[in-house]
């Protein structure tokens, strides 16, 4: 029995992922022709057609989406086999895929890049920003290696690492706001407009969750695309939010009417690194883990 290489599924992922032979040709550093010809042996191989081609744009046929699935699960796998075989040798070498939703990457990662790569120069790491569902569904399907999310989140079963706990601080431009909330529980605070992330982003359950016991602070309708436009839209005075300490000490109220209070009790999300249960790479997490602990705000 003849089977598929996988540099043949390699191609079909790349064209899937990419939806244009040139791109995905470009993307696996092989001429366009190179790539249709490795696509075109799979399908000689297995009988059927993966792909509809036409002139504006590629169509996976049903089945097609199916190859696609099993064939990132066999990459995934043989990847696997190689980082095992590296760990043995030297650890966090060659490539990393490491997820990270938008509330994390831009505020802890500057700080982990230049220490990780002295420490591990070798390492390749290739970031994925996403929010928490897609990172995990990538995770599972074995398209990324580890992601950097918050907790609380209703997760599989993965493999842990806690990094830190960043505790959440009521931001408002309102003074009188800004005076109460210094001093009152936030079950106490009334009379502005509660302004969050859009949906999908984890960090806007985990204020809704915070706030769910005030009087009067009430979800707006608008939910905005990343922290700094809700930064912005706080300092227009269109109302208040919550802010993790991480993004604050990082600087995202610079130059802002913002204040950001702490609270009592603070409501605290906990950022951990996780990966599959099936991994081979556990000892390179950890490691992973111990870097982004040293350098994580205590």
């Amino acid at each position: 029995m003849y089977l598929p290489t996988i540099r043949q599924l390699q191609y079909l992922l790349a064209l899937k992922k990419h939806g244009s032979f040139s791109r995905a040709a470009q993307a696996s550093l092989v001429t366009q022709s190179t790539l249709s010809a490795g696509i075109k042996e799979l399908e000689a191989l297995l009988g059927v057609t993966v792909v509809e081609r036409t002139k504006r744009k590629v169509i996976f046929t049903p089945f097609g989406e199916e190859i696609v699935a099993q064939a990132g699960a066999v990459v995934s796998a043989a990847e696997e086999l190689v980082h095992l075989a590296q760990s043995r040798t030297a650890p966090l070498t060659g490539p990393l895929r490491l997820g990270v939703i938008p509330t994390i990457g831009p505020f802890l990662l500057p700080r982990v890049m230049r220490p990780l790569k002295r420490s591990y120069p070798k390492l390749q790491l290739f970031l994925t920003e996403d929010s928490t569902e897609h990172l995990i569904g990538l995770l599972n399907a074995g398209r990324l290696d580890a992601a950097l999310i918050a907790l609380p989140y209703d997760l599989p079963q993965l493999n842990m690492e806690k990094i830190c706990e960043d505790p959440l601080l009521f931001a408002t431009s309102n003074p009188q706001l800004s005076v109460q909330a210094a001093h009152e529980p936030i079950k106490n605070l009334e009379g502005d407009n509660l302004l969050l992330l859009e949906e999908g982003h984890c960090l806007r359950d985990h204020v809704l969750e915070a706030c769910r016991p005030a009087k009067d602070l009430s979800a707006s309708e608008f939910g905005a695309t990343s922290l700094l436009t809700l930064v912005q839209m706080v300092g227009a005075g269109l109302g208040s939010t919550m802010i993790p300490q991480l993004a604050v000490e990082a600087g995202i109220l610079k130059g802002t009417s913002v204040k950001a209070i702490p609270l009592h009790p603070p409501p605290i999300r906990e950022i951990v690194l996780v990966w599959r249960l099936s991994s081979t790479r556990t000892g390179d997490f950890k490691k992973l883990a111990d870097i982004l602990r040293e350098h994580a705000p205590s």
